[in-house]
């Protein structure tokens, strides 16, 4: 493994943690929000997502034309985060001070439940970068060990 590797592995795996960070954090946000019947937007809050998109190396030996295979992947990035557009949960609370005339409330469209496994699915992939940086770095430290011998 030639240094450039060992660096494009750290990037890649830099990428991967900090995009998983950020999708941690709309997890945590969607779950504080899940009873939230206004927002400065009106209405009750929205569950949002993180969109991902691949980054591709695009700058090495001249351009995109050169580069075929995993010398091309370039980790992942934070494309957006963007509102989920399934429909609000109605739940019936007379005397909530949002209920209609039929004591109906628009509650938002979280899913505790589903936030969690996503939290978790999440975590798993921020530990498993982790994993990748140390053993890179393990990988380094014994490479650099033997050339200076």
């Amino acid at each position: 493994m030639g240094m450039g590797k060992i660096l494009s592995a750290f990037d890649i795996s830099c990428s991967g943690l900090s995009a998983e960070r950020m999708r941690m954090n709309v997890i945590a946000n969607n779950i504080a929000n899940a009873n939230a019947t206004d927002t400065p937007e009106g209405g009750p809050y929205r569950r949002e997502q993180v969109e991902f998109s691949a980054v591709l190396n695009e700058l090495q030996n001249g351009g995109a034309k050169g580069i075929s295979g995993s010398e091309r992947l370039g980790g992942v990035k934070v494309k957006g985060i963007v509102k989920s557009q399934e429909p609000f949960s109605i739940q019936y609370m007379p005397g909530h001070p949002k209920a209609d005339a039929k004591g109906f409330v628009n509650m938002p469209n979280v899913q505790v439940a589903t936030e969690m496994v996503d939290l978790i699915t999440a975590s798993r992939s921020y530990e498993a970068n982790l994993a990748v940086i140390n053993s890179t770095k393990d990988m380094n430290t014994k490479a650099l060990s033997l050339i200076g011998r």
